[in-house]
Order: structure tokens, then sequence, then C-alpha cells
């Protein structure tokens, strides 16, 4: 087994950490703030853009997980530097360096995602997301590194709480048996990443040199609308049919006025307002991980939220 450090702890880092763990691999985790280690995962405290200090931590290890990411409204200042001192301390190691991605880069588009789409974000957080692969990539192409993102729509599953769109501002609601809000039209398909399916992709691709040097599709199963899938956790609840109501854009915008967080929000509003469908076909014909089956997501996330109920709202 080998070391693999892991960029952030967030709901994907420490997903990737402990599973790269459970595999027998001994981790490294970089946060600013470090925390108690646990069973196969050292936790390491300084700032991942400190260039010096990550390339040192990352001695030896065969893989860099970047699953690191700004507060949202400073990704466009904060993922640069981010993103360089990585791609600097898997040059100097020779670590791959495995990104995790997500859909922004592509921008609206028609039809099903695919990775072979180009990367033509309208939006700043976008256009920094499709920058930090190109950056990758083109190191990758140099030789200079070895690199792969893996991209993942919303995440959904045990421990994705406040970031997203189908968690903490919407499970809590639904176990009391109360009315969720939703961005854009509650009834247009929507694909949802089960967060241990991304971390799976991590952990397998960062030992699959075929997968190198290009970006894959986290596994993800068939799209599901907001309203579809508040439905199915109402049921499996128990708490009776779910009432989904859309945000009028009015309201966002108002929000916006107070929260950098809502704020933000309004640059991804395509996202909801239309289909957003990933396809992970190119994935599932290369390697082993599939998508989680969906009742099985829905039991494990309402699990979850049960056994950690001060993180209800």
């Amino acid at each position: 087994m080998s070391l693999h450090v892991v960029m952030g702890f967030g709901p994907a880092g420490a997903a990737t950490a402990r599973l790269l763990a459970e595999q027998g691999h001994s981790v490294r985790v970089v946060t600013r703030s470090g925390r108690d280690p646990e069973p196969g995962i050292e936790h390491l405290a300084l700032d991942a853009t400190d260039r010096e200090r990550l390339t040192a931590a990352a001695r030896g290890a065969a893989a860099i997980h970047h699953c690191a990411a700004p507060p949202y409204h400073r990704w466009v200042s904060e993922w640069p530097p981010l993103v360089a001192s990585a791609c600097e301390a898997a040059e100097a190691t020779g670590a791959v360096l495995v990104m995790l991605g997500n859909l922004y880069g592509y921008g609206p588009v028609d039809g099903p995602m695919t990775e072979g789409l180009p990367l033509a974000a309208t939006g700043p957080k976008g256009r920094v997301r499709a920058a930090a692969w190109e950056r990758a990539r083109t190191l990758h192409e140099q030789g200079r590194i070895r690199a792969v993102e893996v991209r993942a729509c919303d995440f959904f599953g045990p421990g994705v709480t406040d970031g997203g769109h189908l968690a903490g501002r919407v499970v809590p609601a639904l176990l009391r048996g109360r009315p969720v809000s939703t961005l854009g039209d509650p009834d247009a398909p929507h694909s949802w990443t089960y967060l241990p399916d991304v971390a799976a992709a991590m952990a397998e691709v960062a030992g699959e040199e075929r997968a190198w040097g290009r970006p894959w599709h986290v596994p993800t199963g068939p799209a599901h609308s907001v309203r579809e899938m508040a439905g199915l956790l109402a049921a499996g609840a128990g708490t009776g049919p779910a009432v989904v109501r859309r945000i009028p854009p009015a309201v966002l915008g108002l929000a916006g006025l107070f929260s950098p967080l809502m704020r933000e929000l309004r640059e991804i509003r395509y996202q909801f307002d239309r289909p957003f469908v990933v396809d992970s076909s190119a994935y599932e014909a290369a390697f082993a991980v599939r998508a989680t089956g969906l009742d099985e997501q829905v039991k494990a996330t309402l699990d979850w939220w049960r056994a950690h109920p001060t993180t209800t709202r």
C-alpha cells in the first residue's frame, strides 16, 4: 500500500481519505486547521497554497487528491493559487495529481454532458474551474506531471450538508414533514452524484495509468428532478408527500443582498431552470466503479441525517 495526500477535508475530501484508509493506504490530509488523527489518517495543518510546505508534505506520495475548495464566493481569487500549488507539488514529487472537478466548466449546454464537450463556461466560477483543469492538462501533456480530473454533478449523500442542493436546505425539513424550497424548475431532470461514488472514483483513477491525462465523469445514476428526489426522501423518511416550492427569482435576488452564497447562486441558476444531465458512460466502460443504487443512496442519506441531529436546521 502507498501514501496518499488529500487536500481538503470537506465532504469529498473526508470521504476520499477514509476510503483510501479503509483500502489499507496511508493517508495524509492537509487542511488549514488540522484535526486529531484517525485510524490510518494523519491530519496536517498547513496552508495548501504554500508550495514548499505542500511539496514537503507530498514527498513519497503516490497521489495528491485535490479536494480543497475555497468558500463559494471566493472561488475566482482562491482557486488559481491552490491549483498552482498542487501542480508544483505534483511536479516536484512525481505524485499523480487527481483533481476533483465539477460540471461548471461546460457552461449551459443542450443535452447530456459528456467529457468531450468544450469548456465554454460563461460565468466566472465556471471559467476558473475550466482554467484549473486546463493548467493541469497542459502540464501533463508537457510531461511535467501526471494528472487526471474526476468531475461530479451536485453532491448527494451522507456527509453532504450546507453545500448540497439536496442536503441541509432539504433533508432536515423533509424529516420533519415540512415543505422545501429549491432553485429553478423543481420538475427539470437533474443529475445527482452520490458522494461515496465520488470517493471511489478518486481512489480508482489514482492507480489507473490509462485514466491519466483527461477528465472523467463520476458514475452517476439516471437524472431525477428535485421534486422526484424529495418525494423519494420523504417516502423513505415516512413523513408523507413532499411539498416542493420554487424560490421566486425576486426572492433569490433579495437574499443575495445579504448572503454571499445566495448572491453567487445566481450564476448557476441555468443548471436548475432546464435539464442538467451528466453522461458517465465513458467511465463505466473503462473502469470498475459503478453508481450506487438509488434506494441505497436514499436510505444511507436518511440514516446519516438521523444519526447527526445537531446538523439539522
